[in-house]
């Protein structure tokens, strides 16, 4: 695990995404505890107030601090996205290795049955889940992990197949190991690489696709501070008090470039090929 740390250290990339992604964990846990004011606090005498002392990153159509609600909304856009990627990456790992292990005409079943899902774009699949369970953060969390699981059981199953025909799995179907034992315990630990990095990456489509949902008005509801829900909001006042776009927009692409950025230093960090 050392090892992995400084290999993904000495590539830029690596490096670069690691220092954003450590900036957004600290402002996810003490974010608004350090807000300037409280997030919610309506004034309306400072609607539209332009960044100053006072409100650094200047004031919505409500009077409300920008900076503030952006530093109180990290705390439920990043964890959630994470949380949707976390969950879609294991229902998707688990159903690409065991199609692997099994092989035969049940691999064939489950892939045709992941093309098919695949077909649908992960957009427009998250969207018909969300109407289906209906509004709400949790709904979009549980909308997003569906729409990945398809995608990461196609790229499980890949490495998964190549692990079936080691020498481990087969010692551990001499032995009589049950089928859950040999995909949990002997394939399962040995695709982790490649899965940790395509999860990574796929963490910043999932920051950006909560967002799009909460733009939406199908993920986070007001008066929450989520940065989805803030360029929503703010949409119709672009020309009077266009800071309140930029704000949460640039929170967005920062975390996507950070997630992006962590994917390319781990794919090196994990390559031993790739090490001089």
């Amino acid at each position: 695990m050392t090892d992995v740390v400084f290999r993904l250290l000495r590539t830029p990339q690596g490096a670069m995404g690691l220092v954003i992604l450590v900036l957004i964990a600290a402002i996810c846990a003490i974010g608004p505890d350090i807000a300037p004011v409280d997030p919610e606090k309506i004034d309306f005498l400072g609607r539209f107030r332009v960044p100053g002392a006072a409100h650094p990153f200047g004031a919505d159509q409500l009077g409300r601090d920008v900076l503030s609600r952006l530093l109180a909304g990290a705390r439920t856009t990043v964890p959630m996205a994470v949380a949707a990627t976390l969950l879609g990456t294991l229902s998707g790992a688990v159903i690409g290795t065991v199609s692997a292990y099994l092989g035969g005409r049940w691999d064939e079943a489950i892939m045709r049955t992941i093309d098919a899902v695949m077909a649908i774009p992960g957009l427009l699949m998250a969207l018909l889940v969300v109407n289906t369970l209906g509004k709400g953060s949790l709904n979009a969390t549980l909308a997003i992990a569906v729409a990945f699981a398809p995608g990461m059981a196609r790229v499980t199953r890949s490495v998964s197949l190549a692990a079936r025909r080691q020498d481990y799995v087969s010692a551990a179907i001499a032995r009589g190991e049950g089928g859950a034992w040999i995909v949990f315990r002997e394939m399962l630990p040995n695709v982790v690489a490649p899965v940790v990095i395509e999860t990574t990456i796929r963490v910043a489509f999932a920051v950006a696709l909560f967002a799009t949902l909460s733009f939406l008005g199908l993920g986070a509801q007001p008066p929450a501070s989520d940065w989805g829900l803030m360029v929503a909001e703010a949409r119709p006042f672009l020309h009077q008090a266009p800071w309140m776009l930029v704000a949460p927009g640039a929170a967005i692409a920062l975390t996507a470039i950070g997630f992006n950025l962590l994917g390319d230093g781990l794919r090196d960090a994990l390559n031993p090929r790739d090490e001089r």
